[in-house]
């Protein structure tokens, strides 16, 4: 039998999802590529334009995850010089410098995201940095992508599909976790928040799954006019 498409996905988890896709969704551009000629998941597709909600994929983003004992001293000096900042030990926080954010996501375990192409210089100055101590460094790159969501209805349409408390007073700007939306895992990153009580959030999502998060999205963008 075929997997199930995403309108069947939808369906399932109890969401209506029949119309299809908004006007303005997707674009007749030819989409992002990096420099191996590598199409995102989510070229060509478009976001509300305006409104109350944003959101746009932020292609080909570097990932490192970093491995290594906060209780080793060497392990943080070393590692936190080549990143130019200390590594956050309070759990689901994230410290950004120079480009580079480092999130907690673990007790021994971090996710660092870089600009593009920046992945694989960082890998090989952390390796450097850390031969002879326990530790180990993996470029995920190319296993997920970051969809940026923002705007004054940005916390709303997140709470119709993940389960954490989303509340300023809970979660704000520096905070991270792991979570779900729907169906889909995804890691959560809020990194900004607008004084009209909006906020900016970066989610990590597998490849495979990115086209139906999107399209959860942009179904659920629809009750403010996206």
């Amino acid at each position: 039998m075929a997997e199930p498409g995403v309108t069947q996905r939808l369906a399932a988890a109890g969401a209506a999802f029949t119309d299809p896709p908004a006007e303005g969704t997707v674009s007749t551009e030819p989409g992002a590529l990096d420099a191996a000629g590598t199409r995102s998941p989510l070229s060509g597709l478009l976001g509300p334009a305006g409104g109350p909600v944003t959101f746009e994929e932020r292609p080909f983003v570097g990932k490192l995850t970093l491995r290594g004992d906060p209780s080793n001293a060497d392990f943080m000096a070393a590692a936190g010089k080549v990143l130019g900042t200390d590594i956050p030990t309070d759990p689901c926080r994230f410290v950004e410098h120079d480009g580079f954010r480092v999130h907690w996501i673990g007790f021994d375990n971090w996710l660092i995201h870089v600009p593009e192409g920046a992945e694989g210089p960082l890998k090989t100055k952390l390796e450097a940095a850390l031969e002879g101590i326990h530790s180990a460094i993996v470029d995920v790159s190319d296993y997920y992508t970051v969809i940026r969501v923002q705007g004054a209805k940005a916390r709303r349409l997140l709470q119709k599909g993940c389960p954490i408390d989303l509340h300023p007073r809970t979660f704000g700007p520096g905070q991270c976790a792991g979570t779900v939306f729907h169906h889909a895992a995804i890691f959560l990153a809020q990194t900004d928040a607008d004084t009209d009580g909006g906020a900016s959030y970066d989610i990590q999502i597998r490849w495979s799954f990115a086209r139906y998060l999107w399209d959860y999205f942009v179904d659920g963008a629809r009750e403010w006019g996206g």
